[in-house]
C-alpha cells in the first residue's frame, strides 16, 4: 500500500540493502539503513519489504515513516519486530537499469511460505493466482522473482544463493508471511479485455 504521497514512484523489485526495524512505536516505524539514505530528502518514497513508505525523519543511520492502519491491515508490517531484517529499495530514476520489472509498492495481499529457498514455495490467496503465470514475474517482499510453477493456491520460484544472502529470504522459514505484488501489467491487461469477453 502507498502512504499518502502526491506521486506514485516506481520500483524495480532490486534490493539496495538489507535494513533492520529499530522500533515500531504506534503508527511510527524506525528503520536501520544507510544505503537508501543518499541523498534522502522529506517526503522521498522507499519499499520497505515491497511496501512503499515516505520518508518524514532520518538521522544518519536510520529513517522513519508513518503506517497506516490500513497498511498495517494489507501487509506484512505489523508482525515485524526490532532487529527484524527488512527489504529496501529506492524508486526507480529515469537513468536507472530497470534490473526486475515494474513494481509499484502497492501490496495485493499477504502470502505464506510452505517451502523456503532455494525451493521457495508460496501460497497465496485464491483471487490472485489467475495473475501468476510460468516464467511471469512477482514481487515477494519486495524480490523481484520468476514465476518457476503457476499453481492453484501458489507458485514456486527457483532462489540463487546471493538473493538469499541479501534479502530477507535467505532467513524466512515455512509459516512465515510475505507481501505480495502480482505483475500490474497482468491487471491492466485483465481490465482491458474485461469488455470485449463473454460475460
Amino acid at each position: 500500500m502507498t502512504e499518502s504521497t502526491e506521486r506514485t514512484d516506481m520500483f524495480t523489485g532490486i534490493v539496495e540493502e538489507l535494513g533492520s526495524i529499530a522500533s515500531i512505536d504506534g503508527a511510527r516505524v524506525r528503520i536501520n539503513a544507510t544505503t537508501v539514505l543518499e541523498g534522502v530528502q522529506m517526503g522521498d518514497s522507499t519499499a520497505v519489504n515491497g511496501c512503499c513508505l515516505t520518508v518524514v525523519a532520518w538521522g544518519d543511520d536510520w529513517w522513519e515513516a508513518d503506517v497506516s492502519d490500513e497498511t498495517f491491515a494489507r501487509t506484512n508490517l505489523g508482525d515485524l519486530s526490532p532487529g527484524d531484517p527488512v527489504n529496501l529499495e529506492r524508486p526507480v530514476r529515469l537513468m536507472d537499469r530497470l534490473g526486475g520489472h515494474v513494481v509499484q509498492g502497492h501490496v495485493d495481499a499477504v502470502g505464506t511460505i510452505v517451502s523456503p529457498v532455494p525451493d521457495l514455495r508460496i501460497e497465496m490467496p485464491a483471487d490472485l493466482t489467475r495473475y501468476i503465470v510460468e516464467k511471469g514475474s512477482v514481487t515477494v517482499d519486495g524480490i523481484s522473482l520468476t514465476v518457476v510453477d503457476a499453481l492453484d493456491d501458489g507458485f514456486t520460484c527457483a532462489i540463487i544463493p546471493h538473493t538469499s544472502a541479501v534479502t530477507t529470504l535467505g532467513s524466512k522459514q515455512a509459516g512465515d508471511t510475505v507481501n505480495l505484488e502480482v505483475d500490474m501489467m497482468a491487471k491492466y491487461a485483465e481490465k482491458l479485455l474485461a469488455g470485449h469477453l463473454p460475460a
